[in-house]
């Protein structure tokens, strides 16, 4: 999962491009990047760290031009370290030529790499963007292709996901993969500055109004003569015959203010509270959220079940999310770092608390132990999703099935382990009465259907 955005004409792109980066901090916390264009050379600035850490002012002044590129990282192909962070750059005889950002990852990633490299293409990185990179400009550079056909081959060879945006010295380039796995919106402010990023959020803070997601297998190319759209039927990409949102973005990912989809996050989210509390007998004191995801879910079950909802649990906002950080070790430490009780306010009491999922089960044990120690009678986990219990490879950093903790415990004994009272999740199918377009969604990590061999 990473953070994508592209500005288009105007006269501080590297500025507002670094706003949109701050509303999509959240998507990855790994590392960021951008590559600002005058029109003459593209400039480049990546590095290991936050938005705020890496784009300075005193950076922001030498990324100067009106189009630029930029992207946050939480890392699922290639390690960590500022060689696979994006955006990618291309250079040519000419100086930097192309760059490249892109939310996803790409599941016959090492099939095609080979094959560009028995061609003699060179790869600085073991990230899927350059990848997609290095492909489109091979087929234009080397086979002469247009910008159009090399994208449309790539579109037709490269199995995954990605929400991407490429740009030259003078136009961009936006394109998504045929399942729309990844969200991906777009807009213009009133003066005609033309903004596509992964979630809408980040074209609010903006001040844009008028937003439109970008279709499957979709491309378009906004340049000084305007925006034209080539479409292209999906079905000819693909092996199911509809669109394969990624269902954790709203469940997890996602801000709750952002609408993807055909959907607004947060209104899926107490929609998906709201079944939770459905037949569930638990009576209860309070009904809390494990921050910041769970909120709308928690809320809810609260409103549903008409019982007190209380943010007793105080989260650390200059801590990064615990799920996506790469290694174990550092997520057991952040845990610890993250989050601390209400004073009083478990004493005695009897809770429901609800998260939107179980991955590995490291944040909610400690948790559970932290509400626990607080004075807690009873502890309920309800939990916002079904059991997650198969890897994702379109972009979530979950690649082995000993990570998944319902894989290797039923869920009684995951209610022992973390050390609940009772455990119960979201069913798949309630899960689904909670979206428009129940068919329209990957569900692959509850169900193990994945729409791509």
């Amino acid at each position: 999962m990473c953070g994508i955005i592209g500005v288009y004409n105007h006269e501080k792109a590297a500025e507002l491009a670094t706003l949109g980066l701050f509303a999509e901090q959240h998507r990855g916390q790994e590392s960021c990047g951008m590559a600002v264009s005058d029109g003459k050379v593209i400039r480049l600035e990546k590095s290991l760290g936050l938005v705020k850490e890496v784009f300075t002012a005193e950076k922001l002044k030498y990324l100067t031009g009106n189009l630029a590129v930029g992207h946050v990282r939480y890392p699922t192909c290639g390690s960590s370290s500022k060689f696979n962070s994006q955006p990618h750059v291309v250079e040519t005889l000419a100086g930097p030529s192309f760059c490249l950002a892109s939310n996803g990852d790409i599941v016959n990633y090492n099939e095609v790499r080979r094959k560009l490299e028995a061609k003699g293409v060179y790869f600085a990185s073991g990230n899927d963007g350059e990848l997609i990179l290095k492909f489109i400009v091979y087929y234009v550079e080397k086979e002469n292709m247009s910008m159009i056909d090399a994208i449309h081959k790539m579109t037709a060879t490269l199995k995954g996901a990605f929400s991407t945006v490429l740009a030259t010295r003078t136009e961009m380039y936006l394109f998504r993969d045929p399942l729309a796995i990844r969200p991906m919106v777009y807009g213009e402010t009133e003066d005609g500055t033309f903004v596509v990023a992964s979630e809408s959020c980040a074209l609010d803070i903006l001040g844009i109004e008028k937003k439109y997601e970008m279709e499957a297998a979709e491309i378009i190319v906004v340049n000084e003569k305007g925006r034209r759209s080539i479409k292209h039927d999906p079905n000819d990409f693909r092996q199911v015959t509809s669109d394969k949102h990624c269902i954790f973005e709203h469940i997890y990912f996602s801000r709750p203010d952002s609408f993807e989809f055909g959907e607004a996050v947060y209104d899926v989210r107490e929609k998906i509270g709201a079944k939770l509390a459905d037949n569930d007998k638990i009576v209860a004191d309070a009904v809390l959220p494990v921050p910041d995801s769970a909120n709308f879910i928690a809320l809810g079950y609260a409103k549903r079940k008409n019982i007190i909802f209380e943010m007793a649990l105080i989260r650390n906002h200059y801590v990064g999310r615990t799920f996506i950080k790469p290694e174990q070790t550092i997520r057991d430490e952040s845990v610890k770092q993250k989050f601390n009780t209400l004073p009083g306010f478990f004493e005695g009491k009897s809770v429901v608390m609800i998260d939107d999922s179980i991955v590995r089960g490291t944040t909610l044990r400690k948790i559970v132990k932290l509400v626990r120690k607080a004075g807690a009678r009873e502890i309920h986990l309800r939990i916002g999703s079904p059991e997650v219990k198969n890897s994702c490879f379109y972009g979530i950093d979950t690649p082995t099935s000993q990570e998944l903790i319902a894989n290797q415990k039923s869920v009684e004994e995951i209610c022992e382990y973390l050390g609940a009272d009772s455990l119960k999740y979201l069913n798949i199918d309630d899960l689904k009465d909670c979206v428009k377009e129940p068919g329209s969604y990957c569900d692959a990590c509850f169900t193990g259907n994945y729409p791509i061999d």
